[in-house]
């Protein structure tokens, strides 16, 4: 099995659950005492944050993209990104490494369009619900996404504030919620949780539609990719 190379901490919250994933999925596959070969660059958010205000995504992909190296360096096989919005700089990551890099909406649309999905909302920071970095690579696959059109501050105000910091508000859960059945009434099947942190809030027993986690769905994707 390849090592896998996970650049995280945006937030650590997230990077916590992907670390339990790898390995779970890990033990599913191979049984026994077995556990996931990682090597993790936990960044620190801050400056990155502060690059994503700025909208600085030059030097923000400068930054990951050495940090993907230096994992590289280290003996990792694969590289993963701990995170959706900062795929807005995956190509600079990608065209550092002589690795494959596993990009966060591949599994995601892998796992739609499995399930008979064609029209699908997206619930993400502000970054990945308007800008088109997300939404191009699942429209190129086939698939039709929804952004909510109100309340999208909101949102995105509900990641940084509340679960970036560890706290699980009922009142957001349900601010969620009726984002999602507004992109039901637009048409949307399914809904995909853009953000790593968004699972905190909902799940399939909560949500009025199908639900698509991406921390899930990317955390199996690099075990499968180790194992190949």
């Amino acid at each position: 099995m390849k090592t896998i190379g996970l650049i995280g901490g945006m937030s650590w919250e997230s990077t916590a659950h992907y670390y339990a994933v790898l390995n779970r999925e890990t033990a599913r596959l191979r049984g026994g005492l077995h556990s996931a070969p990682v090597l993790l660059h936990s960044v620190d958010f801050a400056p990155i944050e502060a690059m994503q205000r700025a909208d600085n995504w030059e030097e923000a992909g400068a930054s990951l993209a050495a940090v993907a190296a230096g994992l590289e360096a280290q003996g990792a096989g694969l590289i993963g990104l701990a995170t959706n919005t900062m795929h807005i700089v995956a190509p600079a990551i990608a065209a550092s490494l002589h690795i494959p890099f596993i990009h966060i909406a591949d599994p995601t649309a892998d796992a739609l369009l499995a399930d008979g999905y064609d029209t699908v909302g997206l619930l993400g920071t502000r970054f990945t619900m308007e800008m088109p970095f997300y939404r191009q690579r699942l429209e190129a696959r086939g698939l039709k996404v929804l952004v909510p059109e109100v309340g999208r501050t909101n949102l995105n105000g509900i990641i940084y504030e509340e679960l970036c910091l560890g706290i699980v508000r009922e009142e957001s859960r349900l601010t969620y919620v009726s984002a999602i059945e507004q992109l039901a009434a637009r048409g949307a099947q399914a809904v995909i949780l853009g953000c790593t942190e968004i699972d905190m809030l909902i799940d399939d027993s909560n949500s009025p539609l199908p639900v698509f986690d991406t921390t899930e769905l990317h955390a199996k994707a690099l075990v499968a990719a180790a194992l190949a």
